[in-house]
């Protein structure tokens, strides 16, 4: 029973539960950065590149003749799928820079903390020693 209260009191703490919710929106974020680069970005840089598919770049192992990457695929060929690996990289690329400019914008909303009042500024050692011999010379 004890197995079963120390879990409880894991998961209800707030930063499993945080955890959680960042895990269902960082999935939901996943999809729609994923049509972004799909939908979007690869037709613009299809476009510019002569109409390239990074997903059909492959080389085929087996000597088929198959024009996609699905199709070669379908076929059984043995196939190093360079273009998918490109595409992965641009989708993370393009990832880490929504997040950085998320976390960028949330830090910039944050109470900015008001400065610390300087602390009053004594005398320098100078003077300090100036005052010291004035005393010495009174005595």
């Amino acid at each position: 029973m004890g197995f079963i209260k120390e879990f409880k009191e894991f998961a209800m703490k707030g930063n499993v539960m945080d955890m959680a919710v960042g895990v269902i929106i960082g999935g939901a974020f996943g999809k729609i950065v994923t049509s972004l680069v799909n939908d979007i970005l690869m037709p613009i840089i299809g476009q510019v590149t002569g109409n390239v598919s990074f997903v059909d770049l492959f080389v085929n192992f087996s000597g088929g003749s198959a024009k996609t990457l699905a199709a070669a695929q379908e076929a059984g060929d043995t196939v190093l799928a360079y273009g998918q690996f490109i595409q992965n990289i641009l989708d993370f690329i393009i990832v880490a820079f929504c997040i950085f400019l998320m976390i960028k914008g949330m830090n910039k909303l944050k109470k900015e903390k008001p400065a610390e009042p300087e602390a009053p500024k004594g005398p320098t050692q100078e003077e300090l020693l100036a005052e010291i011999r004035d005393l010495l010379k009174n005595k």
